[in-house]
């Protein structure tokens, strides 16, 4: 069992390991109609998009296709992979899962920010209120070990984007910390705008 962080805490995640590929899981349940009292559109679904910025020194996205989501599954150096988009986040477990490599990520690249968000929130007038059981996880996808999970336990309400954690260099090391910051962004290109 991996170590549970706790909002602001940092890990190191390669130091004194030959650890290089890592599997992150990001995972949300949507609170139960009934709970909502008659504010919840049934037959709506929170689709839920997780994301991944990679970012340079100057914590800005040097190329547009660092942005890695269901769009985009994949950096162009192949380090980092996203396994496809879950339109619901019904069911236990990892709602979308991203492979990361660390031995590929380029070294222009200085930190890997992982983003959830919802997708048309404004227009089906949804926001993170409305979720519960919201997670990031890693994995050593060698022997299926969970290094770490943060559990988000904040109020969201009204806020429609999450930025949950990164994974950053510190020397020649990685290291993780736990982010769990609620922002108004109305989608990912909003976002993608403030590491511009």
């Amino acid at each position: 069992m991996g170590i549970n962080l706790q909002k602001g805490q940092r890990i190191d995640l390669t130091k004194g390991t030959s650890i290089s590929k890592l599997l992150v899981g990001l995972g949300w349940d949507p609170i139960k109609p009934g709970l909502l009292k008659g504010l919840f559109n049934n037959n709506v679904n929170i689709d839920c998009d997780a994301s991944v910025l990679m970012l340079d020194s100057n914590g800005k996205i040097a190329r547009k296709d660092n942005v890695v989501y269901f769009g985009n599954l994949q950096s162009p150096c192949k380090s980092v992979i996203h396994t496809g988009d879950n339109l619901t986040g019904d069911g236990d477990g990892d709602d979308e899962q991203i492979n990361v490599d660390l031995s590929k990520v380029p070294s222009d690249v200085h930190k890997l920010v992982f983003i959830v968000n919802i997708y048309d929130c404004l227009k089906r007038k949804q926001d993170f209120g409305m979720i519960q059981n919201a997670f990031i996880r890693i994995v050593n996808p060698q022997n299926n070990q969970e290094l770490l999970k943060y559990n988000l336990t904040d109020n969201y309400a009204g806020k429609t984007a999450l930025l949950v954690g990164e994974i950053y260099r510190y020397n020649s090391d990685w290291k993780f910390g736990a982010i769990g910051e609620g922002t108004n962004d109305f989608g990912l290109k909003d976002i993608v705008m403030r590491y511009q």
